[in-house]
């Protein structure tokens, strides 16, 4: 969220016509080709919306309680305005207030999740060459996890799991790949157990993987806690700027 944008009422207007598709011919045209071309107008654009979604949910409606009884008394707004132009002066009114009271929380776990992706990458996985017959069912899902399907890997070495004693090595493959899938919570889950495990084999990737776990679930004070943890160069990258 950049609060330095300068949006004007004509701008304003604009997005709003083009955020609820009523824009249409030429305007339209040349609108979504300045998207294109200018990135400043296209961050613009998306952090109104990103405004107008919060102002939509309770949470804002409670935060702005107390600007919406200021704007009642006053005197800006003519007795006779009707339903329209009182909703053009309110959007202005909102994304000034917005970026006024300085809502750092809305826009956290956008930032906490743009860091996150551009660490992620997941663990490159064992050779499968190591497979034998004792552990097959492990190195057949892991022929899927460096693949890139990691639902099919998930669900293998989970049966395994559930048929034999998870080990760390599996617990740790089974937290990065749902990790992978988007499921950070499971990813936690599993990734814990391998942190709190007395076996410090897979010690420092366990604690950097789940501290991307809880960076991704937006839970800063526990990514910077296993993130220090971490002995990996990343590690430190992520933590230098979650300080800044």
């Amino acid at each position: 969220m950049n609060s330095n944008h300068n949006i004007s009422q004509e701008q304003l207007e604009a997005i709003e016509r083009y955020l609820n598709k009523q824009m249409t011919g030429d305007e339209l045209v040349a609108f979504e080709t300045k998207l294109q071309e200018n990135e400043a107008f296209k961050a613009m654009v998306e952090d109104v919306k990103t405004i107008f979604s919060a102002i939509e949910t309770q949470t804002m409606k409670e935060k702005m309680d107390g600007f919406h009884e200021a704007l009642k008394d006053t005197s800006v707004i003519p007795l006779h305005t009707k339903q329209r132009p009182f909703r053009k002066y309110m959007i202005a009114a909102c994304v000034v207030a917005l970026l006024g009271l300085g809502y750092v929380s809305l826009f956290g776990k956008s930032a906490n999740e743009k860091l996150y992706a551009n660490y992620f990458t997941p663990d490159p996985g064992l050779p499968t060459t190591m497979g034998t017959t004792t552990n097959f069912d492990f190195y057949d899902a892991m022929v899927n996890y460096k693949q890139g399907d990691y639902k099919t890997a998930i669900t293998k070495w989970e049966s395994l799991a559930q048929s034999t004693k998870a080990n760390d090595t599996l617990n740790y493959f089974l937290g990065v790949a749902h990790l992978a899938n988007n499921e950070e919570q499971l990813a936690i889950n599993y990734l814990s157990k391998v942190t709190f495990s007395e076996i410090k084999a897979f010690d420092k990737e366990a604690h950097y993987y789940l501290g991307l776990a809880y960076l991704k679930a937006n839970d800063t004070k526990l990514a910077k806690e296993n993130l220090s943890y971490s002995s990996y160069e990343q590690s430190q990258s992520i933590l230098s700027q979650l300080n800044d």
